[in-house]
């Protein structure tokens, strides 16, 4: 566990059964995800939580004042030697704009490296509503490898950004 004193942020890596509904809360607050996405985020939390690593889903979780100010889950691509695939992000509406979900990147691509992973790959909507996801991503370091129109709905496309992981030193 690492804490920021300055910020008031407390890391971990592993979720708690009270983050089910945390992560519920957190993910409907930002306004970017419907219901049914909200469920598969906690289905996540789920899966880890029955199964830990095996599952497949690792978890950087960062806490304020008892609370969960933002959350990222990655993993492993099934098949792949040494990709990875960012599943979720989210921050709380109120810390938005603060560095919060830059550092959680930067924690979830230093633990994918840690696991021997190479890249990281990002999904994300094409609709005007995630253009600031998409350049938040952009700002990463992260470069468009792909797009596809219509994927998630008619109008609603896939932007799939990719960032190769260097070593630590």
């Amino acid at each position: 566990m690492q804490i920021e004193a300055a910020q008031q942020l407390c890391f971990r890596d592993e979720p708690l059964g009270s983050d089910r509904g945390a992560v519920r809360g957190l993910a409907a607050s930002t306004g970017f995800f419907s219901p049914e996405e909200v469920d598969v985020a906690v289905e996540l939390v789920d899966a880890h939580l029955a199964q830990g690593p095996a599952s497949g889903y690792r978890f950087v979780f960062a806490d304020q004042d008892g609370q969960l100010a933002g959350y990222v889950c990655f993993g492993p691509i099934p098949l792949t030697r040494s990709s990875f695939d960012l599943y979720w992000i989210a921050v709380r509406p109120d810390r938005q704009q603060a560095g919060l979900g830059r550092r959680l990147m930067e924690m979830a691509e230093a633990t994918a490296r840690e696991l021997g992973g190479t890249a990281m790959y990002v999904e994300t909507s094409m609709r005007p509503q995630y253009e600031s996801t998409r350049n938040f991503y952009r700002r990463l370091g992260y470069r468009l490898g792909a797009e596809l129109a219509d994927f998630y709905a008619p109008g609603d496309g896939r932007a799939t950004f990719v960032k190769a992981l260097r070593p630590l030193r």
